[in-house]
Order: structure tokens, then sequence, then C-alpha cells
């Protein structure tokens, strides 16, 4: 004979449901995201009694149990009833569907695994079993708490356990908004949860007391009802879910909540954010993004936006994890390599002019964004406006397996061999990081960690100079902000993807924009793809916290530095310099000094020639400024090259001295050196 187990109190009933999903929430306590731990039954938040429509308690006790307020667990009355009518149908062949379970004998089925309705039906001993229990129920509880716990444990259809699973799924609504009609399918389920849409209806019906068209209704309206359920569903999962990819990374213990490092604010404007830029620019191709948002000081997650949701065609990847070719963005890490071994300093001028290199891979011809090219510049201008050349240069100088080995500092993963697998390309992002180990990388660089406390220092104060930035985005755009931040842009080739990564004093935000497949985007760029999303992004966490810039290190130097003899297009400047690594013999060359001077080559550029392309298309331009120039003459190691303001040379491999003369006075002398690269 089944014997009842002891049964519990009504809050250890309470407290032992458990719901089908577990909730993450954000730092605060704020629910954010629901995640499914139960795949084979759904059951929602608990509902209290007075959160029940009225309807619906009082069709259920019609249906289930019409003396539940006059008796004590047992209705004898209606026992004797069934145990009569079985008695009358014993040889007969013909068997009652249902004895006299109360809601309390009912309940006891639910909470006690041995006491449930067993297909067949149940037996005159487990019938005395759960009456056994019932009996005890109600010498504890409330009958209130009685029809409280059996509306929360109660199947309704399929999956659906408990009114909140129930009225939301099928309704779509809480169950305190269920109407008299909808409460009437709901109580007929629970005889028969699958029953046909028919059979319920006619049920209902029956509860309902209603004439013959009302009744003519019901089935209709229950199927219609069957058929917006996946809506029902998907309009549940919305419901807090605003991190899905982040809480993926958890096992949820129980049902139980559990605290996250999210900041549910920040969450929910990256999200914003990053869905409303790409309702603009999924007409141009951009269907996916992501956003991730780190604190400076502790390095926690405060947003995590794993994908854009309706947008995307691979919604369930998290494309902050997936590695997607960078663009420019390990440019600040090639300079701040080449400023960390003295190779560089913000003020030295690169050369930004037509380059191709050979490598074992075969030509290799690095084209500026505009695809022009601005001559000489420095460092700073460089790369602040994320001009190519000049990167490509500056990998030259600090070495393939020097930047290899950095990235394996960044903790870049699936690196392949070693720096010369990749060559120059790493410089303009050859090399596939995901926005994770990106984002952490430029956080270190906000927290100085990355090189020396110095050279961090100047890394961080080029990319936050608006007026570096000119020569690309102009001085205003959205990368600038009212506070200081320090941020990069990136495009991957034939725009797959593009980024907009950067930090103020407490944040560092990451985004991306492109397509998880690969495909490319029609005039999509870091600058109109991510940086808007950055921006929002960043403007919010600093709608009352303000941002001040850092403060410079031991171990720098500042001073007054003028390069437009050298570089024009730029102005005199204060300029920041590692101690030791000054350049004040460019002081000389004044921004007002009028006297002839070289424009290009820039002094100590190096140029790369390829003996598989022709001589004519690898000419390099002397050019001259100031007064004289067109009576100008050039000579290149003392032999007489061009005359004018501007003539090309042919050059070969070595070093040179290009000289310019006027009136048989040598004016200027820059050293070059040209490279000749083999296939």
């Amino acid at each position: 004979m089944p014997v009842a187990q002891a049964m519990p109190s009504f809050e250890q009933s309470r407290a032992q449901w458990q719901s089908s999903e577990a909730v993450m929430l954000d730092r605060h306590g704020e629910a954010l995201q629901r995640v499914r731990i139960d795949s084979q039954a759904r059951r929602l938040h608990w509902v209290p009694l007075p959160e029940v429509s009225h309807a619906m308690q009082r069709l259920l006790i019609r249906s289930e149990d019409q003396r539940f307020f006059e008796h004590s667990g047992v209705d004898w009355q209606a026992m004797g009833q069934a145990m009569a009518k079985a008695a009358q149908q014993l040889g007969t062949g013909a068997s009652g569907k249902r004895g006299a379970s109360t809601l309390t004998m009912q309940l006891a089925g639910l909470l006690d695994a041995s006491l449930e309705r067993p297909a067949t039906g149940r037996g005159p001993l487990q019938k005395t079993a759960q009456a056994l229990a019932a009996l005890k129920i109600e010498r504890q509880w409330s009958k209130a708490e009685i029809l409280e716990a059996y509306l929360n444990y109660a199947p309704f259809r399929g999956e659906w356990v408990g009114i909140a699973a129930a009225s939301q799924l099928l309704f779509g609504r809480e169950p305190h908004a269920l109407s008299e009609r909808e409460s009437a399918l709901l109580v007929a389920m629970l005889r028969a949860p699958n029953a046909s849409p028919a059979q319920i209806a006619s049920r209902a019906c029956r509860l309902l007391d209603e004439g013959p068209d009302v009744c003519a209704m019901l089935p209709v309206m229950l199927t219609q009802a069957l058929a917006q359920r996946a809506t029902h569903e998907a309009q549940q999962a919305q419901r807090d879910a605003w991190a899905p990819h982040y809480a993926r990374r958890f096992k949820a213990a129980k049902n139980a909540p559990w605290r996250s490092t999210l900041d549910a604010s920040a969450q929910r404007i990256a999200v914003t954010a990053l869905d409303q830029q790409l309702s603009l620019l999924v007409a141009r191709g951009a269907q996916d993004g992501a956003v991730l948002v780190l604190d400076n000081r502790s390095g926690e997650v405060l947003a995590w936006v794993g994908s854009s949701g309706k947008y995307s065609q691979a919604p369930q990847v998290d494309m902050v994890l997936s590695p997607r070719q960078t663009g420019s963005l390990l440019k600040p890490f090639v300079y701040g390599l080449a400023i960390e071994q003295g190779l560089l300093t913000a003020a030295s001028v690169l050369d930004d002019s037509a380059l191709d290199l050979s490598t074992p891979a075969g030509q290799y011809i690095p084209q500026n964004y505009d695809r022009r090219f601005k001559g000489p510049v420095t460092v700073r201008t460089a790369l602040g406006s994320s001009l190519n050349i000049p990167a490509v240069r500056a990998l030259g100088l600090v070495g393939f397996d020097a930047f290899y080995a950095l990235m394996q500092q960044m903790q870049v993963k699936g690196l392949k061999s070693s720096g010369g697998f990749y060559g120059y390309s790493m410089a303009l992002g050859s090399v596939e990081i995901d926005l994770l180990t990106l984002t952490q990388a430029y956080r270190q660089l906000a927290n100085h960690a990355m090189f020396s406390p110095a050279t961090a220092f100047i890394v961080n104060n080029m990319l936050a100079d608006r007026e570096a930035r000119v020569l690309s985005f102009g001085r205003e755009s959205v990368l600038s902000t009212r506070y200081w931040s320090a941020v990069k842009t990136g495009t991957s080739k034939d725009m797959r993807d593009n980024w907009c990564i950067g930090f103020s004093e407490r944040y560092t935000v990451g985004v991306w924009v492109g397509n998880a497949a690969g495909d490319p985007m029609r005039q999509v760029s870091g600058i109109s793809g991510a940086a808007p999303v950055w921006a929002a992004v960043m403007n919010h966490l600093h709608q009352k916290l303000p941002s001040r810039a850092p403060a410079p290190p031991p171990g720098l130097v500042q001073q007054m530095v003028s390069v437009q003899t050298i570089a024009p297009r730029e102005a005199d400047r204060k300029e920041w310099f590692r101690s030791g690594t000054e350049q004040s013999q460019w002081l000389a060359a004044s921004s007002r000094d009028q006297r002839l001077a070289i424009q290009s080559p820039g002094a100590g550029v190096r140029f790369a020639i390829d003996p598989d392309i022709p001589a004519q298309a690898q000419r390099i331009a002397l050019v001259a400024q100031g007064p004289g120039a067109h009576n100008a003459q050039w000579r290149v190691n003392q032999q007489i090259v061009g005359r004018g303001a501007q003539t090309y040379w042919s050059p070969l491999p070595g070093s040179h001295a290009v000289e310019l003369w006027l009136a048989d006075q040598r004016i200027a002398t820059h050293r070059i050196e040209v490279v000749g690269l083999r296939r």
C-alpha cells in the first residue's frame, strides 16, 4: 500500500517549488536574463493567490471541488457517490473516468510522487493514502494556501505547469488579467491537458452555462490561442532577455537567481544603441554587431552584447568571442612597441607614400582607406588619422617577431607559427582577434600596463588628440567627446568588419559591426558603423561621471617641436617624449622660416623597391618648397638627377644623400635608405 510521506508545510512547498528558469541579476540585483534550466517542464514565477483572477478561482472550484470550503480534505459525500456509481458499473465493463478527488487530494498527488494518479487510475489503497495525506494538509494549511499551491503546481497542457505558464504562454497575459472565458478554457484543461480543442471547449462551455453562440466561439478562441502560442513564447523569452550570451557563460544552479558583474543600465543602452545603429546600416549589408564594456579598475564586465538579435542570421553566435580581422586596431600597439624600443617618438616623421613590398605570399601593396597619400607625417598624425603606410613602415622597424611576441602577451588566441607568417599585414589587421581580447588589450593601455607607463601615456595621448585625427576624420567627429577619451577605429579588408574601441578614465568600450558570415558591407567604416555605438555607450556612462586626462608618469619630457619643413601639414606643438629621446634638432626648422627646403622625401625615410615591378612605376618624388624652388637643382650622392620644384628619381638599393642646390649652394640634405626586396 502506498504510504504518503509527511506533507510539507505551505512555506516548504513554496520553497521547494522551482521555476524552469534561472534569473541572472545585474550587479545591483536587477533582473537581466532568464535561462531555461529544465527542458522537461515549463514553469514560470510563483503566483500568489490574490494575483489570480477571481473568475479563475471560482471556475476552478466549480469544476474540481464544489464543497472545497466545507470539507476537511476529503469530500465524504462525493466519495460515497463515487463508490456507489462504481458498484453500479461493476461487471458492466463501464468505468467512471474520475473519482471524488478534492483539490486538496489532487494537491497531495502533486506534492508526493507516490500519490500521483497513474494512467490506469488510482486503486482503493492509493486512494486511501491520498485521502490521509489530504487530511494532514488541511490540518496545517489554510484554504487559500491550498488553492494557491494547487494553481502553481497543476499541469495544464503539454509542458506548461502552473497558472503563470498556462496564462502567459497561451493567452499572453498575467493570471490576474484572465477573462471569464479564458479562465474556463484553462480550468477545462486540468482534467485532460492534451485533449482536443473541441473537447476542452465543450467542457468550458458547461462551466460557463453560456448559450450556443458563446459555446460556438470557444473552440475558435482556443484554436487561435494555440496558434499564437509561439508568439507568446517569443514574447515571454524577450522578458528579462538583455544578456543571453553572457548568461550562457555561467551554469545556473537550480532556479536560484545569481548576481553577475553586469550593469543593467549599461547593458540596456548597449543593446539599444546597437539595435538603432544597425537599423540604419542593414540596407548596406550590416547585420551583426557586438558590444563590450569593461571597468578599467577591476576588469569586470559591465555590458556584454554578443549579437544584434533580430537583424542577425546567426543570433546564437557570440560575436564578442568570435575572431575577426582587426583592421587598424593594432596600430597603437605597433607604434607603442616602436616608442618602447626607442625607434620612434610621437614626433618622428614617416613617409606616407606608395609602398610595394614583396613577401613569401606575393606582392603586398598597402593602401590608405581613401587611397590617397599624405606625404611625410609624424607618428602622432599617422596614428590619429589611421594612415596605413606609416604603420607598415613602423612595423618594419620593430620587426615581425617582436610584434608577434607582443600579440602573445596580449593573449591573442589561434596565432600561427611566427611573425614572419603574417609579415607586414599584421599592422593592418590580417590577424584575427576577438572583441574580448582586443578590448582587454585597450584596457591594459588605459591602465598604462601594456607598455611602460611613459610609453602607454604617449600612445594614449595620441589616441585622445582630436587634432591628430584631422587629416582623415576632421576636427569634429563622433569620436570627439566632451570629456577625456582615447579611441581607435578599424575597418578590415573589403569592409567585412569595422570596429571602434576606446577608453575613458574609468571605462573601456569595444564595438564590432559586420556580418557573422563574413559578407562585405557597403560604405560602412569604423567611423560610420561602430563609432556611433561606441559614442552612445560612452556618453551614457559619463552622463554624470567626469573623465580626466591621466597625469604624466615619471620618465616623460614635454617640449616644443616644429616639423613643418619635414611634415608641412603639421603645426608647431608641445610634444611628449620618453626621457632621452627628445628630438631637439628639429627645433631649428620653424614654420615661419621662408627658406628653401626639401619637402619630400623626409629625412631618414626608408623605401622598398621590387625588381619585378617596372622602374618607371617606382620612382621617388623629389619635392622642394620655398623661394626659388622652381630654379632648384637636385643631386643624389653628388650626381645631378633633376631640376625644378619637383622631379623624379629612379632609386637603387642602398643609403643615399638627397641634396637640394640653388645657385651653386647646397641648401639641404636628407639621407634616405632604399631596400630591394625579393619575392
